[in-house]
């Protein structure tokens, strides 16, 4: 088998099991805490970088929630049995950049990673990052151009990869549909935070050995608690969420 079919086969059966990465990246994180427990002395992390790793996170949840706010039904969707594309994508963060979600997805973990501040948990989750997603993107980009053949390459040709150029920008071709950002990342907003309050939690009981409950982090996880009971609620019982797009 050629080698650029084998990429791609390789890159179609990641796809299907992307869902399934943050497994693998919990096994990195309970390597990273136990050696944080080798350290018992050493200083806890501060609320300052405790948010600014939130905030990193978040960013690419920002990304994210304009993507899909943005695109028509039929792409830049959750599927995992094979590649989906009703149209090319290439306004507004699809003229910046190639696979924002994936950046997204990027910066999301990266956040993650920064928080015990363990120097080499960072390299390790980009590091699995690009070896794991530049396989799918491979895949994709062949599907695509399979798909939409010369109005891909020319897209593809001036559009980076990850990187974003804030030179390339183009308006929206629609309106920002904050139900269906709604739908489709409520979940993600929730399993960020709980992620977060997790290594909160853990980081403490691996240093001090004591189980504490920080009242901002309580906080915090009690509002998108809140907010995630509400828009599954709205989502499930209501046609609020309903979008003809």
């Amino acid at each position: 088998m050629a080698l650029t079919h084998e990429l791609e086969r390789l890159g179609n059966r990641l796809f299907r099991w992307r869902s399934y990465l943050p497994l693998l990246l919990v096994v990195v994180f309970l390597l990273a805490l136990a050696d944080l427990a080798k350290m018992p002395h050493r200083p806890l992390p501060g609320h300052a970088w405790e948010l600014f790793c939130l905030a990193v996170s978040s960013l690419g949840l920002i990304v994210r929630v304009l993507t899909v706010g943005f695109v028509p039904r039929g792409t830049s969707g959750r599927n995992t049995k094979e590649q989906v594309a009703a149209v090319l994508n290439t306004s507004g963060i699809y003229s910046l950049v190639r696979h924002p979600l994936y950046l997204g997805n990027f910066l999301m973990w990266l956040g993650i990673a920064l928080f015990p501040k363990v120097w080499w948990l960072a390299l390790i989750i980009i590091l699995i990052f690009w070896l794991y997603y530049e396989k799918i993107m491979y895949a994709e980009e062949a599907f695509l151009r399979e798909k939409f053949g010369e109005s891909f390459t020319v897209w593809a040709e001036q559009t980076p990869l990850l990187i974003p150029r804030l030179s390339r920008w183009q308006a929206p071709a629609l309106r920002f549909s904050w139900r269906s950002a709604l739908k489709r990342e409520y979940a993600s907003f929730f399993a960020l935070i709980s992620t977060f309050f997790c290594l909160h939690l853990l980081s403490r009981l691996w240093l001090q050995r004591t189980l504490a409950l920080d009242p901002l982090w309580m906080t915090i996880l009690t509002v998108s608690l809140v907010f995630y009971l509400t828009v599954r609620f709205l989502k499930k019982k209501t046609r609020l969420l309903n979008d003809d797009r």
